[in-house]
């Protein structure tokens, strides 16, 4: 068994730490250089020294957060790309042609949304809305031989429904579809859907991946080769491919998935066991919480049950802007999955794309993405925001 054979059947801490990158033979170094280059020398016409020749088709410093990011979420091959949203537009591109449709959740990020509705649909891709949580729905959503993709996020953003990944397979398999998820919520540490049966995943890796807010990037992760062919042509053929030190920084960031989302979900749970007992807070919405729908299986799918909160506060809309604009170490801003807490509007920030569709969020719904601080420091913070 070779040295990456044996680091892809490790630990996932071993795997953050050392898949993708062997310490560079020339110098030792164990980790991966900035190759700040657009091009590269060829020994000859066409003799390409470890494949390489323009950095839009590949560059030493992706190819390293590729191969980490593929083994992270046990799939055959990853791919880099500049945004979470290029990633989706390259997988949409590589799999579906005018005239498909896809199925897409009923609470889907805005952005992810207005992709399809604005970008895609133009293209003369047709798309349905579909609670992930609910098999019939999607079942019935479905369009057996022109759905290509089902499209879930689970947990979803902003109301954190669950959807089961192994039934949504069957589901879309059945139809002769590929079930792509979004796992950004959750991250590679939490859960893998392609071994439940997803055919790609697809991450903004600006959140919990690079985890420090310091970088914007996106990956893609498939576990059949013929699907990571079409998705290699159009990533070089659309070319929104990761620089080399965005994709340094998330690489730098993988390696300390797992310790950081261990605390982001200490810290959640105990901010969520303060919110359920407010006064001024109505639902409290965590799949960790055993009243929620989707609690046994995402307690079946999932290794915790991540960082991002939301909740609904008893005084409306006003009272929601008046929480997130009086916090003080959650930081109002949109995003998620950094060290630092961050709150938000939904239905006036992240998810004001939505607004007037079926997609749209409840005014009174505040998120949050609960970071690494001091637990006693986010609960008093939200203390006071709320109004004692």
């Amino acid at each position: 068994m070779s040295e990456q054979q044996h680091r892809n059947k490790s630990g996932f801490e071993t795997r953050a730490i050392h898949a993708g990158y062997e310490p560079d033979a020339a110098t030792g170094a164990v980790i991966p250089p900035i190759y700040a280059t657009s091009t590269y020398k060829q020994d000859g016409v066409g003799g390409l020294r470890g494949g390489y020749e323009y950095s839009r088709s590949a560059n030493p410093t992706r190819t390293a957060l590729e191969g980490n990011i593929a083994a992270l979420e046990e799939g055959e091959r990853g791919f880099a790309f500049a945004s979470g949203l290029a990633a989706e537009d390259t997988l949409i591109r590589s799999v579906c042609r005018p005239g498909d449709h896809v199925v897409i959740p009923d609470d889907a990020y805005g952005g992810t949304f207005r992709l399809f509705d604005k970008v895609e649909k133009v293209w003369g891709l047709d798309h349905s809305p579909a609670a992930v949580s609910d098999l019939d729905a999607v079942a019935a959503a479905i369009r057996p031989g022109v759905t290509r993709l089902v499209w879930v996020e689970t947990p979803t953003n902003p109301l954190l429904n669950i959807g089961d990944i192994a039934a949504l397979a069957n589901l879309a398999h059945d139809a002769g579809a590929l079930l792509v998820v979004d796992n950004t919520f959750a991250s590679p540490y939490l859960q893998q859907p392609l071994t439940l049966g997803a055919d790609a995943v697809v991450h903004s890796t600006t959140k919990y991946c690079g985890g420090h807010s310091d970088v914007v990037g996106g990956a893609l992760v498939v576990k059949d080769l013929d699907l990571a062919e079409k998705v290699a042509f159009h990533q070089n053929a659309m070319g929104a491919v990761a620089g080399p030190f965005d994709s340094w920084l998330t690489l730098r960031g993988l390696k300390t998935l797992a310790v950081r989302m261990d605390r982001h979900c200490d810290n959640a749970e105990k901010v969520v066991e303060f919110l359920c007992s407010h006064p001024k807070v109505g639902d409290v919405i965590y799949p960790g919480l055993e009243t929620h729908p989707g609690h046994e299986v995402a307690q079946r799918q999932m290794k915790r049950f991540g960082g991002m909160v939301s909740f609904r506060v008893t005084g409306g809309e006003s009272h929601a802007l008046q929480v997130c604009e009086r916090t003080e170490v959650f930081t109002l801003g949109e995003s998620l999955g950094g060290v630092e807490s961050l709150i938000e509007h939904p239905g006036r920030m992240t998810h004001a794309s939505v607004a007037g569709t079926d997609l749209e969020v409840p005014a009174d719904l505040v998120r949050l993405s609960v970071g690494i601080e001091t637990a006693d420091d986010l609960i008093a913070d939200l203390e006071r925001a709320l109004g004692g």
